[in-house]
């Protein structure tokens, strides 16, 4: 590993500081009326933006076995945050879906999260803010080029793009 040290090496500290906070917050100080596990966040925000989706649908967007996503999409369910669906383009697979429930605690969690982002960011510009939500999507982007799993996006007011 010779050559000259690239920055890369201040952004891997950097990350990896930034997912020791989000998880410190998110584990403490849980003062809102949800209580989303964050691959139930996860789950449920991918399912906002891009509609009813399949186990294989799932699986193939995350990257993940489909024992882990039967087990999480069973949580998600229970709670009533999601519910399994005919698929409404005709095919043999059940999909899952939001609830209203499901809309709701999503809306909760997503905004206490932004509430927190507010206090941490609260001496930045929107300039600032904008320029740095630019260079974590481009960063998320580049990711996800790389893997081959793109992440649909919300439209700018945070709902889900319409087909």
């Amino acid at each position: 590993m010779g050559g000259p040290v690239r920055p890369t090496r201040d952004v891997e500290y950097e990350q990896m500081l930034l997912s020791r906070h989000t998880e410190m917050h998110r584990r403490g100080g849980r003062r809102h009326d949800s209580s989303l596990e964050r691959s139930a966040y996860v789950l449920l925000s991918r399912l906002r933006v891009q509609g009813p989706m399949s186990i294989s649908e799932l699986s193939e967007a995350f990257g993940l076995d489909a024992s882990t996503l039967n087990r999480q999409t069973a949580a998600v369910v229970r709670a009533g945050l999601a519910e399994r669906i005919p698929d409404p383009g005709g095919g043999m697979a059940r999909k899952f879906r939001l609830t209203e429930e499901g809309e709701r605690q999503l809306d909760i969690e997503r905004r206490w999260i932004v509430d927190g982002l507010d206090v941490v960011m609260t001496a930045w510009s929107d300039e600032d803010i904008a320029a740095f939500a630019g260079y974590l999507r481009r960063f998320n982007t580049d990711i996800e080029r790389i893997t081959g799993r793109p992440w649909p996006r919300p439209t700018p007011d945070g709902k889900p793009p319409r087909a």
